[in-house]
């Protein structure tokens, strides 16, 4: 196989039906949710969504925005952050999701669904030691495109932006599920 692997790849992956029939069933149940990039997109695929081709590869450190939309009901972000992306492929936002956050690059960054379901394109769990690690075993950065970013950018962007991710994701969990 090349390339990375997608939701629709269940004849090469035959455990995929399963595990979107479990995301069903933990949705179903109120049980909270979180899949992040690959992960969201599974999520979106068991709520009947489409899975796909991204407008644009995303490898980098990219400015996202919330919806302006959003309502105030739903997950309190910031206007503007900066987290990773790494993914060529894009979730639709599925029927009776909200759509939380967007990027130049690439529409559906972030979707609620209820008040227990959440889906991030993006990585707000990066940190220099996650990105070296992709750098040094993942290969997609090194395929050049409009939002691809090299390995030196990557590292540096980590520097730069990991430690606001990581804080806006410890404050998503406290907004999300209340001890």
């Amino acid at each position: 196989m090349g390339g990375p692997m997608s939701v629709n790849d269940e004849a090469a992956f035959p455990w995929l039906p399963e595990e979107k029939a479990f995301l069903r069933e933990c949705i179903e149940a109120g049980k909270p949710t979180l899949g992040v990039c690959l992960g969201a997109q599974l999520i979106a695929a068991a709520l009947g969504a489409e899975v796909g081709p991204s407008p644009e590869r995303e490898i980098g450190w990219f400015e996202t925005r919330r919806v302006p939309t959003l309502s105030q009901a739903s997950l309190e972000l910031p206007e503007r952050f900066v987290p990773l992306h790494w993914h060529g492929e894009m979730f639709a936002i599925p029927t009776g999701a909200q759509r939380l956050a967007s990027s130049a690059g690439c529409p559906n960054q972030a979707f609620s669904f209820g008040p227990t379901v959440l889906g991030f394109q993006f990585h707000l769990e990066a940190t220099p030691e996650s990105v070296r690690g992709m750098v040094d075993n993942l290969s997609d950065y090194r395929e050049p495109g409009k939002w691809v970013r090299d390995a030196d950018a990557l590292l540096e962007g980590a520097k730069e932006h990991s430690k606001a991710s990581n804080t806006l994701l410890r404050n998503i969990f406290d907004q999300w599920i209340p001890v």
